[in-house]
Order: C-alpha cells, then sequence, then structure tokens
C-alpha cells in the first residue's frame, strides 16, 4: 500500500518520535510542504493521503485513482472537498481532542494577557517609564478581575467545554451560544446567540468553520458587545470579519482581542489586523495546537488509525 504524506513539517517532526507512523506497512513518501500545483501529481497512485492543511479539491480526488483514505492531522475538515470524497467511497478521518490541554492554555494565557495588560505593563517596566515613575508602581492600563465576570462560549465540543472548565476557578459563570434550527448538546446554561453577545465579558471562539457561519462575529455582533469585552478566537479565522474586528478596535467598540488564527494563513499578502498601533489586540501565528505533547498525540492518534484502516477494522470518519 502506498502512503503519501504532503506536510510532514507542518506538525514538527523534529522533536516527535514519528516511529509508530513510519513503520506501519506502507511504503511512504512524504514531502515537508506541497504547492496546490503538486498535489495531482504526488497523490497520483496512493491509497492513503495524510494531511494537515494542504486541500485536495474535488480535481485532486478525482485524480488519485487509488485512492481510499484521507487522514487528517487536524480536527477541521474543511479543506477537504467532502462530497468528492463520499462520491468515491473515500473514508476521510480527522483527528480528534488531541490538542484539548495545548489550546485550553493557549485562550487562558490570552485572556489573562489582555485582562491584567500584561504586555502593556511589561514594556512600562523596561521603556524607562517605571524608573521614571513618581510612585512605586505604574497605572496607565485598566485591569479588572475576572471574578463575577461573564465567559461566554460558542462550540460546546471537546475544546469549548474544556476552557469553560477552567472559568470556575476565576470565580467566572458560564454561557453556552445557542443558535436558532441547530440541535445542541444539553447544557443547562445555553442562552441565545445575541444575548450571549451582550451579556459575556469574554467571548471564546471554539466551533468549526462551515459554509453558514463565515463572518459569524461581523459588524453587527461586534455592536452589541460590551465595549470592555473580550474577544478570543483559536479556532478559524474566517469566522471573524477582519475589517470589522479592525474598525471595533481602533474605535474602542470592544476592550480587545486575542487571535490565533487569520483568514488567509500563512498571510503572505499580509492582514489588515497585522498593525502595531491597533490596541488591545494579540495576535499568534495559529500556535495554540503546539505543545509538544499535543504532536505527539497527534502523530498516535493518526498511526493508531492507519493500523485499524489496514486491519480492515472501524476508524472515526466523517464521510
Amino acid at each position: 500500500m502506498k502512503g503519501v504524506i504532503l506536510d510532514f513539517d507542518t506538525i514538527g517532526p523534529e522533536d516527535l518520535d514519528v516511529s509508530i507512523l513510519l513503520s506501519l506497512p506502507i511504503s511512504w513518501q512524504i514531502y515537508g510542504n506541497s504547492f496546490a500545483d503538486e498535489v495531482n501529481e504526488r497523490i497520483k497512485y496512493a491509497d492513503v493521503v495524510l494531511t494537515n492543511k494542504v486541500e485536495l479539491s474535488s480535481e485532486n480526488i478525482e485524480h488519485a485513482t487509488n485512492l481510499k483514505l484521507i487522514a487528517l492531522f487536524a480536527t477541521g475538515t474543511n479543506i477537504i472537498d467532502l462530497d468528492a470524497a463520499s462520491k468515491r467511497n473515500i473514508c476521510v478521518s480527522n483527528a480528534v481532542a488531541y490538542g484539548t490541554n495545548s489550546v485550553v492554555q493557549h485562550t487562558w494565557a490570552m485572556i489573562l494577557a489582555l485582562t491584567v495588560k500584561i504586555f502593556n505593563y511589561s514594556k512600562a517596566a523596561m521603556d524607562g517609564r517605571w524608573e521614571k515613575s513618581d510612585s512605586f508602581c505604574v497605572m496607565d492600563y485598566p485591569v479588572r478581575e475576572l471574578a463575577g465576570k461573564t465567559l461566554g462560549i460558542i462550540g460546546a465540543g471537546e475544546l469549548g467545554k474544556s476552557v469553560a472548565a477552567v472559568a470556575p476557578a476565576f470565580g467566572m459563570r458560564v454561557s453556552y451560544a445557542a443558535f436558532p434550527g441547530i440541535k445542541h448538546a444539553p447544557q443547562k446554561n445555553r442562552i441565545d446567540f445575541k444575548t450571549l453577545l451582550k451579556e459575556s465579558d469574554v467571548v471564546s471562539l471554539h466551533c468549526p468553520l462551515t459554509e453558514n457561519n463565515i463572518n459569524l462575529i461581523d459588524k453587527d455582533e461586534l455592536e452589541l458587545m460590551k465595549s470592555n469585552a473580550i474577544l478570543i478566537n483559536t479556532a478559524r479565522g474566517k469566522l471573524i470579519n477582519e475589517a470589522s474586528l479592525r474598525a471595533a478596535l481602533v474605535n474602542g467598540q470592544i476592550g480587545g482581542a486575542g487571535i490565533d488564527v487569520l483568514s488567509e494563513e500563512p498571510p503572505s499578502r499580509g492582514n489588515i489586523l497585522l498593525d502595531k498601533s491597533l490596541p488591545n489586540l494579540i495576535i499568534t501565528p495559529h500556535t495554540a495546537w503546539i505543545a509538544a505533547e499535543s504532536r505527539q498525540r497527534l502523530v498516535e492518534q493518526v498511526a493508531g488509525k492507519l493500523g485499524k484502516f489496514l486491519k480492515g477494522e472501524k476508524i472515526n470518519s466523517v464521510c
């Protein structure tokens, strides 16, 4: 059986034990990364394709006449044409729950950094303002306590619930967003999406990107939020209209934002949020998931499902 890994470098294999994956009875062709115009040729004879962020279009899938399994080093499946895969009876299997601890700590790091203005005060200590202060401390930026505040979670899956589980340690209440016409998990503290935006002090996104929720947070939604509310996105960049978020930050419409994802990654053509002058904005380069332990679990999970697939056993699949 022939296998192709299209973008192995994106999981940072140098500090991982990948032997469990590479020792499978598969003849591997491994690429560090792949451009769109290289995919057809690279997967042409593959039975198994592994990808993290390299897209597989209907054309790519049709071109791979032997293809039986597409396994993702990721949870989101928006990079795969699922309809094309389904028509060919190709199994598409995503990774689940491997990076929970890593994403949770990254999310809370952003919440805490924005709440206590950690970067602002670190700069104040280093740029001479503290040395020149008439007082023993610098108090240039407002700091609030999280206790008694509300955390609004959009997406009550593995990540959303795990982020929410930390909130009581800070004395926060938790609400989950409810959307009309959608069947939700039975959390008692679900409230209407717009009400959640109005009432939350921190709003954190943990939902997958679909055709129906692009620009889920746009101008109207940002206008509903409190003027000191914090918006966190460690999910997918296109969930937020970036132009609207930029305007909201510039105008002081919300208190701040922590963003780990952008609409285009890498932002090779630039991005309007990559501006040092924007107030109360933290951007990280899609690193919420990258703890070494997280990536090791990812490799082991993908290897485990491949092993089962080779034996004809059932594995998780989205189509």
